[in-house]
């Protein structure tokens, strides 16, 4: 039996030894108290580097239970975050931190067309965090001359001022931060890209997404519903483009789950609303400044083309997780007589000219 320390009695290495470190076929799962236990030490810097990439891998390997990733989700939250809400109630987008390395970046494009209409958004990620080490929501922003090294009571102020705020991980999560360096020396992802998507520093009541697959998809509502810590009362999520928060072209599922009800899904085809967009068309060279371009013609009126079409979707999947329209036809419209008033190049203007 280990000795009890400051944090208990189940070290990293003990858990290896006697719960999930016996292989992807025979390991354990934990129990919420060895989790909470197990993400303490971790964000503590307690564990010896070579110890804790084990426990990262075989928990890679066995796969988490909600119930393992909802007590990881609640130690971030009671260790790492510092939460700002502001006023108002926006949809928080989590998308994954790793960024994107092909295809333009389209959510601050239609987070900004939603806020526009009158549905507030927040972002928020990391900067180049790993595996994928790629651009997120930070490095558009960079590009469009917005200020993005924010106190979270700074994010909050911008999401009540403009109805679009960003929240950097560094400021907000930095027990999380304080990790890269060794997630990075692991070369995979670990269950840490997992739960920082659901860090939620606005403390919004809405969530909305990115995933792999359906299953995944009911994996993170349980993780919601596990979670003690947790203000999500509705969850949104899509497998989107290169695994971010954009939806596909073509045929994309969307799990969709309210608080007291069952998971529910359906499928957008963008064929379905008109639109003849591929992967392709939505590719570019170098995705932070191209993105932002796309951004700035897209909200101007200068563009009806494959990029203008997926902000209008994109927009109005983020209207409707608000529950600012019925549904998707009605979301595309408010979106696109957003850009066509000036309303949304308008946000664009307040969000560039916000001063903490």
């Amino acid at each position: 039996m280990s000795d009890v320390d400051e944090y208990g009695s189940w070290s990293l290495k003990r858990l290896m030894s006697d719960v999930v470190g016996s292989g992807p076929k025979s390991a354990e799962d934990m129990d919420r108290a060895q989790a909470t236990e197990a993400f303490e030490r971790v964000l503590a810097g307690d564990p010896e580097p070579t110890t804790l990439g084990a426990f990262w891998l075989a928990n890679r390997w066995k796969r988490n239970t909600p119930e393992e990733l909802g007590a990881y989700l609640d130690v971030m939250a009671r260790e790492s975050v510092t939460p700002a809400a502001p006023d108002c109630d926006p949809v928080d987008c989590g998308a994954n931190y790793d960024g994107k390395g092909r295809s333009a970046l389209l959510g601050v494009a239609a987070g900004v067309v939603a806020a526009s209409a009158g549905a507030p958004v927040v972002v928020h990620s990391g900067d180049r965090v790993p595996t994928g080490e790629g651009v997120a929501y930070k490095h558009v922003l960079d590009e469009l001359g917005v200020e993005t090294d924010l106190s979270p009571a700074a994010s909050a102020a911008m999401t009540d001022a403009v109805g679009f705020g960003f929240y950097y991980q560094p400021n907000f999560n930095p027990g999380v931060h304080g990790l890269l360096a060794r997630r990075n020396e692991m070369g995979v992802r670990t269950f840490v890209n997992t739960v920082e998507t659901l860090a939620n520093p606005a403390g919004a009541s809405t969530h909305l997404g990115s995933f792999y697959h359906l299953a995944f998809a009911k994996k993170l509502v349980e993780t919601v519903r596990e979670s003690e810590t947790a203000a999500f009362e509705r969850v949104l999520l899509f497998q989107g483009m290169e695994g971010y928060d954009d939806v596909r072209p073509g045929s994309t599922t969307v799990a969709e789950w309210d608080a007291g009800g069952e998971l529910a899904d359906f499928t957008i085809e963008t064929e379905a609303y008109g639109m003849d967009v591929a992967r392709e068309d939505l590719a570019v060279a170098d995705v932070a400044a191209d993105s932002a371009r796309v951004t700035e013609e897209v909200l101007a009126g200068e563009r009806d083309d494959a990029f203008a079409d997926a902000v209008a979707l994109n927009a109005a999947l983020r209207l409707y997780a608000a529950k600012a329209v019925d549904g998707l036809d009605e979301g595309l419209a408010v979106a696109r007589d957003a850009v066509e008033t000036g309303a949304a190049a308008a946000t664009l203007d307040d969000l560039r000219a916000f001063a903490p």
